[in-house]
């Protein structure tokens, strides 16, 4: 199955700038892509499992996945969905979880393969030899304040105020689309919905700077059917770290799955096949009671993330 197709029967497709375009650009042959993630923890969750492994499909579809660990916007902080600044992180603090995240990605991505290796960038390595007078000159003569004050992010703050270092976030985002694109021939960005205005202002700032093919494409957020957010739990967040999260609770989680949101996390969480996932699916539908989809997800996403030994100990604790 093609790599869109099989993103749109896992319901992975929210938004996108030109998919014809980009199914054209994937079948030429090898495309590479990234996705962002902003040191704000120690740790990734499970609200960031959607777009890594939504890399690692990509990759093993025979395409090559950047992971940007932001460096340099983590200490900023990246105003979308909030409704007040966030707290600004140290550098040191913020380069410990970068480091920490990086070594959470190799679980994932195939940093080793030969044709198509995974890469991790940090963007601090870049913003940090740039000066204000050159990033204006160069980045910011290209947007007008009417387009900036046009983005969601934006507007949700207007009534409650929005500083200027969180409303240039988008400049930067941009500017890290940019970098990829021209130096390393990243020509996709994926990300979650609520990024859909910053990966847009990249596709604008290459656009006018470069020319060239470049795509957008995002996912939905994630909402359980009772329109709770999803990965928040009594006890906090549902972390990727082991030991912020034990793997008993993990699997503990997915297990205690509803049954209207169960298909949809198989989708978008596991990797198992098209049949197999309508099978389960028939199971849901006429014997709920024995949980099939249930455990199978628990058991899945919790092998993914923790492994078979972490998996077997949860299972016989349980």
């Amino acid at each position: 199955m093609h790599i869109l197709d099989d993103l749109a029967f896992r319901g992975l497709v929210h938004q996108a700038t030109d998919l014809e375009g980009l199914r054209e650009q994937l079948n030429k042959g090898t495309v590479k892509l990234y996705a962002g993630f902003d040191p704000t923890a120690e740790s990734l969750h499970i609200g960031h499992l959607l777009p890594v492994l939504t890399l690692r499909r990509f990759q093993q579809a025979g395409h090559v996945p950047f992971a940007l660990v932001g460096g340099a916007t983590g200490m900023i902080g990246d105003p979308t969905g909030r409704s007040e600044e966030r707290p600004y992180n140290t550098h040191e603090m913020v380069e410990q979880w970068t480091n920490s995240i990086r070594g959470q990605l190799s679980r994932f991505l195939d940093f080793d393969h030969p044709e198509r290796a995974a890469r991790v960038f940090n963007n601090f390595d870049w913003f940090r030899s740039i000066n204000v007078i050159e990033f204006l000159r160069d980045t910011g003569i290209r947007f007008t304040v009417n387009y900036m004050l046009a983005k969601e992010t934006v507007q949700s703050r207007l009534p409650l105020g929005i500083s200027f270092s969180e409303m240039s976030y988008m400049l930067l985002q941009a500017y890290d689309f940019r970098f990829l694109h021209e130096r390393h021939g990243c020509s996709l960005q994926i990300g979650g919905s609520d990024q859909w205005g910053n990966i847009t202002a990249g596709l604008e700032l290459i656009s006018r700077k470069d020319g060239g093919d470049a795509f957008g494409l995002t996912m939905p957020l994630i909402m359980k059917s009772d329109g709770t957010k999803f990965g928040k739990t009594a006890g906090g967040a549902i972390w990727l770290d082991p030991d912020k999260t034990s793997p008993f609770r993990f699997h503990q989680f997915w297990l205690q799955t509803d049954d209207a949101d169960v298909i949809r996390f198989i989708k978008y969480f596991t990797f198992l096949s098209k049949e197999e996932i309508e099978r389960l699916e028939q199971a849901v539908r006429t014997a709920p009671e024995r949980r099939e989809a249930q455990t199978m997800l628990a058991r899945e996403v919790t092998l993914l993330v923790h492994g078979e030994e972490a998996l077997s100990g949860a299972i016989q604790v349980s």
